[in-house]
C-alpha cells in the first residue's frame, strides 16, 4: 500500500478527520511530529507522497526559532524534485512556496479567520483533485501570514476577497492550500482560547467564529473535502504504481 510522509509541526494542528480519509482511501501514514523531537527522514526514499500541517509557527521565522523547519523544507525540495504528490496545509502550503520559489509575508489584510468561502479560479477545472470541487468550497481559515507571490510557472488554484493565493500547483502534483480541511469543532475552538489576540485584531467574536464553525459547517466540509482526499490519495496511488 502506497505510505504518505505526514509531518505535523505542531501539537495545535494534528491531521484529524484528513487522516482518517486518506487511511480510508487505501493510503498508510506515517506521522512524525518534530515539535516533540520526533525525527525527520532526510529525503523521501521510500515514501509515496508528503503532506505538511500547519502550526503556530511562521514561515518567515529565523532558523533558530524552530531548528527542525529545515528538515521540513529540505523534503518539500526534494518531493519537488522527484517528484512525488505533496499537499501543504497552511503553514505547510507556505512553505511550499516558498521552496518553490515564492513569497510569504505578514498579512496585509490582517488574520483571516473562521468558517469562510473560497472560489475556484479557471484552472482549478482542469486540475485533477481540484475539478471537481464547487464552486466556492467552505473551508476553515485561520492565519496571520499569507502567500504574497506565487512560485514562477505555478497554477492559483483558489482565491478569496481578503487573501488571494488561496490554493495552487507547483508542477504536475505538489498542491499547496492556505486554507484547512482537517479541523473539527473541538480543535477550532482550542484555536480560538489559544489565539484570542488574533480575534481581537481581526475584529471577531468569538461565540460568532465558533457558531460559524459549528458540527454543521464541518459536515459540509466533510462532504467536500473527504472526496478531495480520495483524490489525492488516488494520485499517490496512480504515482506509487507508475514508479
Amino acid at each position: 500500500m502506497p505510505t504518505v510522509l505526514v509531518v505535523e509541526p505542531d501539537v495545535s494542528d494534528p491531521i484529524g478527520p484528513l487522516g482518517d480519509w486518506l487511511i480510508a482511501a487505501g493510503l498508510v501514514l506515517e506521522i512524525r511530529r518534530p515539535h516533540a523531537s520526533e525525527p525527520l527522514p532526510q529525503d523521501l526514499h521510500g515514501f509515496d507522497g508528503l503532506i505538511v500541517l500547519g502550526g503556530a509557527q511562521s514561515a518567515t521565522d529565523a532558523p533558530e526559532a524552530a531548528p527542525w523547519m529545515s528538515g521540513v523544507r529540505q523534503l518539500l525540495r526534494d518531493g519537488i524534485a522527484r517528484p512525488v504528490p505533496l499537499l501543504g496545509i497552511c503553514l505547510g502550503g507556505q512553505l511550499l512556496a516558498q521552496e518553490a520559489g515564492g513569497s510569504v509575508r505578514v498579512g496585509a489584510a490582517g488574520p483571516e479567520i473562521g468558517a469562510l468561502l473560497v472560489g475556484k479560479r479557471d484552472a482549478a477545472f482542469a486540475d485533477p483533485i481540484f475539478a471537481p470541487l464547487p464552486i466556492t468550497p467552505l473551508v476553515i481559515q485561520w492565519h496571520h501570514d499569507e502567500i504574497d507571490a506565487l512560485p514562477p510557472g505555478a497554477v492559483l488554484l483558489a482565491n478569496s476577497v481578503t487573501y488571494p493565493h488561496q490554493a495552487f500547483r507547483v508542477g504536475s502534483c505538489a498542491w499547496g492550500l492556505q486554507f484547512h480541511v482537517e479541523t473539527t469543532p473541538e480543535l477550532v475552538a482550542t484555536w480560538a482560547e489559544q489565539d484570542s489576540a488574533g480575534l481581537t485584531r481581526a475584529g471577531l467574536d468569538k461565540d460568532e467564529v465558533l457558531a460559524e464553525a459549528s458540527s454543521d459547517a464541518h459536515v459540509e466540509i466533510a462532504q467536500v473535502w473527504a472526496a478531495f482526499a480520495r483524490r489525492f490519495a488516488a494520485v499517490v496511488t496512480e504515482s506509487s504504481a507508475a514508479a
